[in-house]
C-alpha cells in the first residue's frame, strides 16, 4: 500500500487524470440511472391469462387452469405456481428464483405452454402478461365527454383503437390496459319459436354467419398478357348485410334468412368493470404499464409527451383527465433524499473546514465526498440498481465516513509540515515538500485505507437476506459498500496528490485553534477519570447497553435471554422445551403488570411494547387506494351505483382533489380483481 501511495504521487498527472475521467462517467452515470421512489421488492413471475368465456369458476378451473397449472410445474427455475379461476377468466402466476432473468422465464414458460395447449379445449388460447412486475402501473388516465355528445362506447373505442397503439409505441411502455366504457358489437336475438318452425339450430346459425363473415382466395388469370388475382368480397359491414345471411333453403325453394328468424341488432358487451369520475358518470381509463428495468420517471414524461401530441387527435369534447402519477412521488422522493444528501454535504464541508482551519486543507477531504459518489453510481448503473430511497439513503450513511481517512491523513500532513518548519526554519519547498507530504501519507495511509475495508465490509451480512428483504435492503448495502469503497481507494491515490498541491504556505497549528483548544480542554479531564476507573467506566457502558433492551424489545426484553439456551436446545434435538413457553408467560405477566402500573402515564406505558418495527418505509405519496369489497353475485348495475355513490363521498371532502373509482378487472393480466372489488383512489 505504501508503494501504490508513493506511485501515485510521482505519477500525479496520470492520477489526476483518471479523476477527470471517472468524474465525466459518474455524471454520465448519474443521469442515466433510472429514478423510482422504493425499489421493486416483487417476484419474477410469469402470468398465464387464458379466456373461457361465459363458463363458471368450476368449469375454467377443471378444463383450463388445472391442464396449465399441472405443466408449468416442471418449468426449470419455477419456485411457485399458482392458478385462480373466475368467471370466463383463467390466471396463471408461475414464480421462478431470485435472480432468473424475466425473459428467460418467459421463454421457458412458452415452451411448456405449447404442451399444455393440447389439454385444453378447442378454441382456447392462452397468452401471457406483460413483461412488468407488481409496480408496473405507473401512469392512469381517463377519457371524459362533459359535453354529453360522445357516448361510452365511442369513448372506449377511442380509447381501444386510438390511444392505446399510440401510446404502447412510446419506449418502455409495455401494456396499456382499458378498463370501462362499453364495447360495441353486433348482437344476433334468435327466436326460438322460430327456431322451432323451421327445425334450425343454434349451431347452424352461429356456423351461418362464421361462413359469411370471411374472404376467399381463387389463385389468380391470365387475362391480356396481364394476371388477375381472384378473391371473393364476403366480410360484413353492417346490419343490413347480416340480416340478409342465408340459413336455409326450405322445400319450395325459398330461403331463410337470418331477420326472418332472429333480430339484429348494436348493443354493449356484457360488461365485467365500470369505471367511475369523481362520481360524475362513467368513463374511460387507460393504465399504463411499464416494462420491466425500465426507468419510470423517463417513461412517464414519454408518455405525458404523447398525450399532449394525442389531444389534437381527439373529438370536440372529449378530454384526457390525469388520475394517477407515479413521477409526483418520485420527485419528491428523490428530491428530499437530495436536499438532505446536500445538507450532509455541507455540514461535513463545514466541520472539515472548522477542524482543519485551512481552506485548501478542507478542499482536500470535501472532494472526496462528490468523487466518491460519482463512482458508486457507475457501478450502480452497470449493475442494474435504481436511485431511490434506500439506494440513496446508503450513500447517506456513508458520507460521514467517506472523509475520515482524508482528515486524518491531512492532519497528518499538517504535523509533518510543521515539524518540517521548527526544524529547518522555513516551509517545505518543490522536492522537499512532496518528500514530506510522501511520508507523511506512507505513515497513516496503510492502515486507514485498511479501516476503511473493515467499513466497507459491515454491511456484508446484509446481503445474505433473501427474497423481499433482499430486494428491499441490498440497495442500501450495495450503494453504502460502493461509495466507501471509493473512498478507500481515493484515501491512497487521490488525497495523497491533492495534498502535496494544496497543503501550502502557513498551516495554523493546533494549538491555535480556538476550537481545538476547548475540545481538548473538554475532554482531557473526562478521559483521564476514565482511565483511572476502567472497571467502572466498562459497568457504566454495559448498562447502557443494557438500557437500550428496553426502548428496543419492551421490559419483556429482559426476560428474553433466558429463553436462548432453550430455543438451542429445541433446534438440535428437536423436542420441546417448557421452560420457553413458561418464560413466555413470565415476560407476558411482566408487561401487563408495566400496562397497569404506569396506565396514568402513557410515555412510560409505551415501554411495554417497544419501539416495535415495519418492514417498509413511511412514504407520504398523496395518493390514497381505497379498496372494499361486496358480496358475491352483485350484478353490475348495482355495483355502478355503490361505485358512484362511493366516489362522490369521497370526493365531497375538502381534501380530496380526484377520485377515480373502478369495479372488476381492466383489461390485462396484471389486474385479477373479481366484479366484487372495489378500486377508489
Amino acid at each position: 500500500m505504501k508503494n501504490l501511495i508513493a506511485w501515485s504521487i510521482q505519477n500525479r498527472f496520470l492520477v489526476l487524470l483518471a479523476s477527470l475521467v471517472i468524474t465525466g462517467w459518474g455524471w454520465v452515470a448519474l443521469h442515466k440511472t433510472p429514478l423510482d421512489a422504493i425499489p421493486d421488492l416483487s417476484d419474477v413471475q410469469v402470468i398465464i391469462r387464458t379466456s373461457f368465456p361465459g363458463q363458471a369458476p368450476r368449469v375454467v378451473e377443471e378444463q383450463v387452469t388445472y391442464p396449465i397449472t399441472t405443466t408449468m410445474l416442471s418449468v426449470p427455475g419455477a419456485q411457485v405456481v399458482r392458478g385462480y379461476s373466475f368467471f370466463g377468466d383463467s390466471y396463471v402466476y408461475v414464480i421462478f428464483e431470485d435472480g432468473t432473468d424475466l425473459y428467460w422465464a418467459r421463454a421457458r414458460v412458452l415452451e411448456y405452454l405449447n404442451q399444455a395447449a393440447a389439454d385444453l379445449p378447442d378454441g382456447i388460447q392462452p397468452r401471457l402478461g406483460p413483461d412488468a412486475t407488481g409496480v408496473g402501473w405507473v401512469y392512469n388516465y381517463v377519457l371524459a365527454d362533459r359535453s354529453g355528445r360522445h357516448d361510452l362506447a365511442e369513448l372506449r373505442s377511442l380509447q381501444d383503437w386510438f390511444l392505446k397503439f399510440e401510446l404502447q409505441t412510446v419506449p418502455g411502455v409495455s401494456e396499456v390496459a382499458t378498463v370501462g366504457g362499453m364495447v360495441r358489437q353486433y348482437q344476433v336475438v334468435v327466436d326460438p319459436e322460430k327456431l322451432r318452425a323451421f327445425n334450425i339450430t343454434l349451431a347452424r346459425v352461429s356456423a351461418a354467419i362464421k361462413a359469411a363473415n370471411r374472404e376467399v382466395g381463387g389463385s389468380v388469370i391470365e387475362l391480356a398478357e396481364a394476371e388477375y388475382m381472384v378473391r371473393t368480397r364476403g366480410y360484413l359491414r353492417n346490419l343490413e348485410d347480416l340480416e340478409h345471411i342465408p340459413i336455409l333453403v326450405t322445400e319450395s325453394g325459398t330461403p331463410v334468412l337470418l331477420r326472418d328468424i332472429a333480430r339484429v341488432q348494436v348493443g354493449p358487451e356484457m360488461r365485467r368493470a365500470v369505471a367511475d369520475l369523481d362520481g360524475e358518470g362513467e368513463v374511460t381509463g387507460g393504465i399504463v404499464v411499464m416494462r420491466y428495468g425500465e426507468n419510470a420517471l423517463a417513461t412517464i414524461a414519454r408518455v405525458k409527451k404523447k398525450l399532449e401530441q394525442l389531444r389534437q387527435g381527439l373529438p370536440p369534447g372529449v378530454e384526457i383527465i390525469e388520475t394517477y402519477d407515479r413521477s409526483n412521488l418520485i420527485e419528491r422522493a428523490v428530491n428530499n433524499l437530495q436536499e438532505k444528501l446536500i445538507e450532509e454535504f455541507i455540514v461535513v464541508a463545514l466541520v472539515c473546514l472548522i477542524f482543519l482551519f485551512h481552506l485548501r486543507s478542507a478542499f482536500v477531504a470535501i472532494v472526496t465526498l462528490p468523487l466518491g459518489i460519482l463512482a458508486s453510481f457507475i457501478v450502480m448503473q452497470y449493475q442494474g440498481i435504481n436511485a431511490n430511497v434506500m439506494s440513496l439513503g446508503g450513500i447517506a450513511i456513508a458520507i460521514g465516513a467517506m472523509v475520515d481517512a482524508a482528515i486524518v491523513m491531512i492532519e497528518n500532513a499538517h504535523k509533518h509540515l510543521e515539524r518540517y518548519r521548527s526544524h529547518y526554519g522555513h516551509d517545505a519547498v518543490g522536492k522537499e515538500h512532496w518528500k514530506v507530504i510522501t511520508e507523511a501519507a506512507t505513515e497513516v495511509g496503510p492502515a486507514l485505507f485498511y479501516s476503511l475495508l473493515i467499513i466497507t465490509l459491515s454491511f456484508l451480512p446484509v446481503f445474505t437476506l433473501e427474497a423481499q428483504e433482499g430486494r428491499l435492503f441490498s440497495p442500501l448495502a450495495y450503494t453504502k459498500t460502493y461509495a466507501m469503497a471509493a473512498s478507500a481507494g481515493l484515501a491512497v491515490t487521490l488525497v495523497p496528490v491533492l495534498m502535496g498541491y494544496f497543503i501550502r504556505g502557513r498551516i495554523p497549528a493546533e494549538h491555535r485553534n480556538p476550537l481545538n483548544v476547548f475540545l481538548i480542554w473538554l475532554y482531557r479531564p473526562v478521559l483521564g477519570v476514565v482511565m483511572r476507573l476502567p472497571k467502572v467506566t466498562i459497568l457504566l457502558a454495559l448498562l447502557a447497553v443494557l438500557s437500550l433492551v428496553v426502548p428496543i424489545s419492551g421490559v419483556g426484553g429482559f426476560l428474553a435471554p433466558l429463553k436462548w439456551p432453550f430455543q438451542a436446545a429445541h433446534l438440535l434435538t428437536g423436542e420441546a422445551q417448557p421452560m420457553t413457553e413458561r418464560i413466555e408467560q413470565a415476560q407476558q405477566r411482566l408487561v401487563g403488570d408495566w400496562r397497569r402500573s404506569f396506565r396514568d402515564t402513557p410515555w412510560l406505558a409505551r415501554f411495554a411494547d417497544g419501539l416495535g418495527s415495519e418492514f417498509m418505509p413511511e412514504l407520504d405519496e398523496g395518493d390514497l387506494m381505497y379498496m372494499p369489497t361486496t358480496l358475491p353475485g352483485l350484478s353490475i348495475g348495482k355495483a355502478q351505483e355503490l361505485l358512484q355513490q362511493t366516489d362522490r363521498l369521497i370526493a365531497g371532502m375538502p381534501e380530496v382533489k380526484r377520485v377515480f373509482g373502478k369495479i372488476g378487472r381492466a383489461d390485462t393480466a396484471t389486474d385479477p380483481a373479481p366484479p366484487v372489488s372495489y378500486t377508489h383512489l
